[in-house]
């Protein structure tokens, strides 16, 4: 199992839409293209307050760039993107970070 901890910065003031996207539409379309949603994370202490941390689950690397590819080319995902940004851009900065499991984590 490949996991990917991503983290969006949000423009300013556009957390709350980040999160509806996120709760309302992204989280379905993951799932519906094979990505497995793990948890999603906002900083309580410490960190920075616009951070959304994310992570997603893949049977292998092959498996994400497949899923991501249909993803970012699925027509409810373009409308719903255009439709939330209709304002602006909701992220200002994104980083992505692939980690395998140690053969003592729980989620192996």
């Amino acid at each position: 199992m490949i996991y990917e901890l991503r983290i969006y910065t949000a423009a300013q003031g556009r957390m709350p839409d980040l999160l509806a996207r996120f709760r309302d539409h992204t989280m379905g379309l993951f799932e519906r293209h094979g990505m497995k949603n793990i948890g999603y994370w906002l900083n309580t202490v410490g960190g920075r307050s616009d951070e959304l941390w994310y992570m997603l689950a893949y049977d292998s690397m092959a498996a994400r760039e497949a899923s991501w590819a249909t993803f970012v080319a699925d027509e409810e995902w373009i409308r719903v993107r255009a439709e939330s940004e209709v304002d602006g851009p909701l992220v200002t900065h994104a980083e992505n970070r692939f980690m395998s499991p140690t053969d003592f984590s729980p989620l192996g």
